[in-house]
C-alpha cells in the first residue's frame, strides 16, 4: 500500500487557508482537494474513485452549506450534534443533503442523531452503542457507524485503545440498527509527516487484523482518516474517507488552540 516516495504534510503557507465566499470559489477548492486525492492515489496505485471526500462544515454558516450543496456536495459532516441539527433544519429544502456527525457524542444527544443523521464516524462506547440503538428503533431508522480508534495514544482524544477494538467488535452485532462501516482516527497533530504516517498505518494494521475474525454482519471495508493537512498521507495508506474542512471551506475565525484544546471533554476533531 505504502509507496516508494510518499507525500508530506500540506500546510497552507501562510498559515490560513482563504475563504470560499462564492460557489465558484467553492468548486475551484473542490477541485483542488480532489487533484490531490488523485495524485495520493496515483502514488498509491489506487483509484481516486475508492476514495470518498467528506466536505466538512463545522463552525460555517447555513450560507456556506448552500454554497457546498450548489457546488454538488450531497453530504457535509459536523463534530457537534446540536450545530449539525440547526443547519440540517435549516437546510430542508435541499433535496438529497445528508449529515455525518464526525465528533464525540454524548448519550443525551443520540436521540438528536438517530433522528437526522446518515452516518456517524466516533462510535466508541457500548453505552453510545445501546442509546443510539434504543432511539434508532423509535425512529425506525438505522445509522452507518466507525468505531473510532485512539491511534496516536493522547489521552486528550477520544476513541478506544487499539487494544480494546477487537472485543469491542464484537460486541456490535447485538445492535442491529448500527451498520459498522468500518473505523476512524485522528492523527497526531505533528508537523513531523513520519509520526503521523504511524497513526494511520497502525489503524490499517488494526482493520486488517480484524477482519480474519470479525462477526457476520459486521464490515470493516472503510478506513475514515485524513484531513485537510495530511489526508495525501492517508490515502497512502489505505484511507477510503478523507473528512477535508479548512481547505475547502476556509480556515476557522479561532486558533487551533480552540478547536482541539487538551481538556477531552470539549475537544473536536480537527479537519
Amino acid at each position: 500500500m505504502r509507496p516508494s516516495v510518499g507525500a508530506v504534510l500540506h500546510h497552507d503557507p501562510h498559515g490560513r487557508y482563504p475563504e470560499a465566499l462564492t460557489v465558484e470559489d467553492f468548486r475551484n477548492k473542490l477541485a483542488a482537494v480532489r487533484a490531490r486525492i488523485d495524485a495520493a492515489c496515483r502514488r498509491a496505485g489506487r483509484d481516486p474513485a475508492d476514495v470518498r471526500l467528506l466536505p466538512v462544515s463545522k463552525t460555517k454558516p447555513e450560507a456556506s452549506v448552500r454554497m457546498a450543496y450548489a457546488a454538488g456536495c450531497r453530504m457535509l459532516g459536523e463534530n457537534k450534534v446540536q450545530e449539525a441539527h440547526r443547519k440540517w433544519e435549516a437546510t430542508q429544502d435541499l433535496g438529497g443533503l445528508r449529515w455525518s456527525i464526525i465528533g464525540h457524542l454524548q448519550t443525551n444527544k443520540a436521540r438528536m442523531v438517530a433522528r437526522f443523521a446518515d452516518e456517524f464516524q466516533a462510535l466508541d462506547s457500548l453505552r453510545v452503542a445501546e442509546a443510539l440503538e434504543r432511539r434508532l428503533q423509535v425512529e425506525g431508522r438505522s445509522l452507518d457507524v466507525f468505531v473510532q480508534v485512539n491511534t496516536s495514544g493522547e489521552a486528550s482524544k477520544y476513541g478506544l485503545a487499539p487494544e480494546d477494538v477487537p472485543g469491542f467488535v464484537r460486541a456490535l452485532p447485538a445492535f442491529s440498527a448500527l451498520r459498522v462501516r468500518g473505523l476512524m482516527t485522528l492523527a497526531l497533530f505533528s508537523s513531523e509527516a513520519e509520526r503521523v504516517r504511524q497513526c494511520f498505518i497502525l489503524l490499517r494494521t488494526l482493520r486488517d487484523r480484524l477482519r480474519q475474525s470479525a462477526p457476520t454482519g459486521i464490515g470493516l471495508d472503510e478506513l475514515s482518516m485524513g484531513m485537510s493537512d495530511d489526508f495525501e498521507i492517508a490515502i497512502e495508506e489505505g484511507a477510503t474517507v478523507v473528512r477535508v474542512g479548512q481547505a475547502l471551506f476556509g480556515a476557522r475565525p479561532l486558533p487551533d488552540s480552540h478547536y482541539w484544546p487538551a481538556n477531552p471533554e470539549t475537544e473536536e476533531p480537527r479537519s
